[in-house]
């Protein structure tokens, strides 16, 4: 409600201004965000406040006010969200059919939750593939125990993408200087776009094995048979 007086303080603050309907509803929109109140509720002020009003609050009303902060629209925010967790504040009320502020806290006290964004991972792994990662990693540290050595005896491989060049970068070539030296100068170089995929083989003391697969070769299991002979 706090947030709803200011910013109906701030669309008489407009219309003081001589600012139209238009340029605050614009101007409201960029400093309250998903906060602010619709084009109808707007305008609606905007024209109270021209028209010579000067209070902020809502009329006193008879009777007992209604609030949509119910058990029903706390379940249809839940199923709302389940649909669709992206959802803004604005969006949902217009699903829903009631206020932003009201939706916001039901999300925030009633459901306990909120926004926060993706963490990015190298591979999002299924369960089957941590399962398996477990036990790989628990039948390595069984045989450590009996066979310390087997890690010196253990060559792992893998292919990744690598530019032709890398331009040097500014501070890469950076010299000492006097302050009577003129500055050096280098050509500006954009970053290549020619690539190969380089498969390298390491063990615990290093590459042991490098090469770049051929243009137009497809890299498979009969490829790499020939890699390992």
């Amino acid at each position: 409600m706090e947030r709803t007086i200011e910013q109906r303080v701030s669309i008489k603050f407009c219309v003081k201004l001589k600012k139209t309907a238009t340029e605050t509803l614009k101007m409201i929109q960029e400093a309250f965000g998903e906060d602010a109140l619709s084009r109808t509720q707007v305008f609606e002020w905007h024209k109270n406040f021209r028209d010579g009003r000067e209070d902020v609050h809502d009329e006193q009303r008879i009777g007992r006010p209604v609030s949509t902060h119910t058990d029903a629209n706390v379940k249809k925010v839940r199923d709302v969200l389940n649909n669709d967790r992206r959802l803004s504040i604005r969006m949902i009320a217009d699903e829903v059919g009631i206020d932003k502020m009201t939706v916001h806290n039901i999300i925030t006290n009633d459901l306990g939750m909120r926004k926060i964004c993706a963490k990015l991972v190298p591979k999002v792994l299924t369960d089957e593939q941590k399962e398996r990662r477990v036990a790989v990693a628990s039948e390595m540290i069984d045989r450590l125990q009996t066979e310390p050595e087997i890690l010196d005896r253990v060559i792992s491989g893998d292919e990744s993408w690598v530019f032709e060049y890398d331009p040097e970068t500014k501070r890469q070539s950076t010299e000492w200087h006097t302050s009577a030296s003129p500055r050096p100068k280098k050509a500006r170089m954009s970053k290549s776009r020619v690539k190969s995929m380089l498969i390298a083989f390491f063990d615990v003391k290093g590459i042991v094995h490098k090469e770049f697969v051929p243009p137009g070769q497809t890299v498979n299991g009969e490829f790499y048979k020939g890699v390992i002979r």
